[in-house]
């Protein structure tokens, strides 16, 4: 399998960074395009504009192949005639007052329209296209091919991974279920679809005709060399990188992952309203003591009032400590390091 990856993307190394919604850096995002591998930048939230800035702006600092990516709707998406907030604004109301932040206006919408996105994507068409919870439509992937642009899917089970096969995805990341941040599961619900990397990969491996790119507990060349060895044609990485200096994330959520230990990490869907793998906090506790979770996306927009805060004043009791369960494994502090520490379970 080496060398299948790095063909189809135009890269040296077959290492991608994990995107990262609403943490991504440009600076992170090209430095392993520069260093050979693919860098990806997460473009959750991000409307039609802020696209074609970001992707203008990463094109400004790399001219070699980055990712972008995007959340597909799974159609059970709430809006804000939908949902009464009232109940989780009182729900929440201690870890505002906590960050000195007011509970704020429902918006008119919580997130941009899908084909807003998708539509700035194929405009300014990256090298490649990264999509999580779900199979991009037959129409855009088509579309994306026309213009260029690579597609690459996300699955938590093999199912989901010979539904995006099928769909004519370029490649497929099998994400285990060690990795940080959301579950991103779309054929069943993500407690259901919770298979570990060790297990996903070679029967993903074995299931598609796409090259594989494993994700999940990789932080190290140990880690590289299992996957590439259970038939993956690549890796992708993320906490090992988000806990460096040149992320966007808070020191409070790099300390927190250079403290974590195996067991350090949980699933809950406290922060956002879908379930995904973090460091527990006060705020993870509080909410999850009150038993009033809103639908996604609206808890992730009402701790997104208090989170930003936080993130300025640096309280990691009241962010989102998205990390994977291999966040004891994150050692370096220099993203440069974290390449060089994956570069070594390459074949030689």
């Amino acid at each position: 399998m080496t060398g299948r990856l790095e063909h189809l993307l135009g890269i040296s190394e077959p290492i991608v960074l994990g995107p990262f919604g609403g943490a991504s850096s440009l600076e992170l995002t090209a430095l392993v395009s520069e260093a050979g591998g693919l860098g990806s930048y997460g473009l959750y939230g991000y409307s039609g504009e802020r696209i074609h800035k970001t992707i203008t702006a990463l094109r400004a600092r790399t001219p070699r192949p980055f990712a972008v990516n995007l959340w597909l709707p799974t159609g059970d998406e709430v809006v804000p005639a939908d949902v009464d907030l009232a109940p989780y604004f009182d729900a929440l109301a201690p870890l505002y007052t906590a960050a000195g932040v007011s509970a704020p206006e429902p918006p008119d919408a919580f997130l941009p329209a899908i084909d807003e996105q998708l539509s700035a994507v194929m405009t300014a068409a990256p090298a490649v296209l990264s999509v999580v919870f779900g199979v991009p439509p037959a129409a855009v992937i088509a579309e994306a091919h026309d213009r260029g642009i690579l597609v690459v899917g996300t699955a938590t089970t093999v199912a989901e991974a010979v539904a995006l096969d099928e769909a004519g995805v370029d490649a497929i990341v099998a994400s285990g279920a060690e990795a940080a941040g959301h579950r991103v599961s779309f054929l069943d619900a993500a407690e259901r679809s919770l298979v570990g990397a060790f297990s996903l990969v070679p029967q993903v491996v074995d299931a598609v005709r796409a090259p594989v790119i494993a994700a999940g507990g990789i932080a190290d060349r140990r880690g590289v060399a299992a996957a590439l060895a259970l038939g993956a044609s690549g890796v992708q990485v993320g906490t090992a990188f988000l806990r460096t200096r040149q992320s966007v994330v808070p020191d409070a959520h790099r300390h927190a992952i250079a403290a974590a230990v195996d067991t350090g990490t949980v699933l809950t869907r406290a922060m956002s309203g879908r379930m995904a793998r973090g460091i527990p906090n006060r705020a993870m506790r509080t909410i999850e003591a009150s038993g009033l979770i809103a639908p996604f996306p609206a808890q992730n927009w009402l701790t997104g009032m208090f989170r930003a805060e936080a993130a300025r004043r640096d309280d990691g009791e009241l962010l989102s400590l998205w990390a994977g369960q291999s966040a004891a494994l994150a050692t370096h502090d220099d993203a440069h390091e974290v390449y060089r520490e994956l570069q070594l379970g390459l074949p030689h």
